[in-house]
């Protein structure tokens, strides 16, 4: 149960064509494509535009690493 095979598919799609028409179902691809393509170039300009706004990580030098003479524990 919840598998959808290749009977239900054509039957579906069988039905979407019968409400719809062919005319229809082409227009509403068509803008289905046109949204997933202007949805994917609003992902890059955001991108493009989120790396502008970051400063760039000026080199740090390393904290300088403070010795500790070892203690003899021969009391």
């Amino acid at each position: 149960m919840g598998n959808i095979g290749a009977t239900e598919i054509l039957l579906i799609a069988l039905v979407a064509l019968l409400l719809f028409g062919a005319g229809r179902i082409a227009d509403i691809g068509k803008g289905l494509g046109q949204g997933i393509k202007n949805f994917k170039q609003g992902l890059k300009e955001a991108g493009e535009i989120d790396e502008e706004k970051k400063p760039e990580k000026a080199a740090l030098p390393a904290p300088p690493v403070a010795s500790v003479p070892k203690e003899d524990k021969a009391s």
